[in-house]
């Protein structure tokens, strides 16, 4: 009989941690019968009185979970006498509160995403990298969007919020005006309109309004790192940066900023994409102008490549293995 491994999902919106569970759910199905308590996520889901049902039966029980409320759920059931071993990964870069630390080291194994992560986090862990599914997330020379009239497209995918840089972004795409054949996509949620609004502003006084389209989040995004030659990360923060790994698979040639989340484990500089400091409008610029006029090679088919080789869904679900079982 095969252990049980059970992953909880308890968020209302869908974010890149609901992708990276669902990306790596089809890989553990060879060794283990595995579900999904909670709720907004992809996969075969059980209801309390199930997991109540496995947890406290003599059968070998993994849960792991990835948010802060889903941990002290499941203390609570241990408290009670349910046996399993609890797995926790810590998918922010930020230093955890006290509160987080505290359920953290009631984990049994601790996951991290990053290097930076694990060595700034304090206490024992395993880094283990998201993974992309390479079936899902694949180039498509033929892919077009009806919705975008130009024939070319640079794409930022994410939260539209400060921390995500889409203000140095927006100042940087200034060149667009030159390019009249080029457009600059912003898919993702907008935290707060006034910030949407100073975006938009600001592509107004450089009179590339039109060449500039934002995009609410969508399940479709697949479709968006298709149809986009160039994907644009210019983040000051980030846990993992899970759009910057899918842009690569998809053969967008990536250019983000350097030593923010995993971009600079992903991305050699000049091989596989391109990485400029952190806020540096004038580099982020250089950067884009000579990618639009061929003066730089786009290198999506380097990136894609890297996906293939270090960054798969199989591989991350390898590593995550190794933990269940140690």
């Amino acid at each position: 009989m095969k252990p049980i491994l059970i992953h909880t999902h308890f968020h209302r919106r869908r974010t890149g941690v609901t992708r990276s569970i669902e990306n790596v759910l089809p890989f553990f199905e060879d060794k283990y019968e595995t579900y999904i308590y909670g709720y907004n996520v992809e996969g075969k889901k059980i209801s309390f009185s199930e997991l109540k049902k496995l947890l406290f039966s003599n059968r070998e029980v993994v849960v792991h979970c990835h948010r802060n409320n889903e941990i002290m759920r499941m203390l609570f059931l241990r408290f009670l006498g349910a046996k399993f071993k609890l797995i926790a990964t810590r998918h922010a870069e930020t230093v955890p509160s006290g509160l987080t630390m505290k359920l953290l080291k009631k984990a049994d194994k601790v996951v991290t995403l990053i290097k930076s992560m694990s060595d700034n986090l304090g206490i024992e862990n395993t880094v283990v990298g998201h993974g992309i599914d390479i079936e899902k997330f694949k180039p498509s020379n033929s892919k077009k969007l009806s919705n975008i009239s130009q024939e070319n497209i640079i794409l930022c995918a994410g939260r539209v919020r400060k921390p995500k840089g889409q203000v140095i972004l927006l100042e940087a795409a200034k060149v667009l005006k030159n390019h009249e054949n080029w457009a600059l996509v912003i898919v993702g949620k907008v935290d707060k309109p006034d910030f949407l609004e100073e975006l938009k502003t600001i592509a107004k006084k450089y009179q590339i309004e039109n060449q500039v389209y934002f995009i609410d989040e969508t399940s479709d995004i697949v479709s968006y790192y298709q149809a986009s030659k160039i994907a644009l990360v210019p983040s000051f923060s980030e846990g993992f940066s899970l759009v910057t790994a899918e842009a690569m698979a998809c053969e967008c040639s990536v250019i983000a900023t350097k030593n923010v989340g995993v971009h600079s484990e992903l991305i050699t500089h000049q091989k596989n994409g391109y990485l400029f400091e952190v806020g540096n409008i004038s580099e982020l610029e250089d950067l884009l102008e000579k990618s639009i006029t061929n003066q730089i090679p786009l290198l999506g088919q380097e990136a894609r490549a890297e996906i293939l080789e270090n960054w798969s869904a199989q591989k991350e679900a390898e590593g995550l293995i190794k933990v269940y079982k140690s």
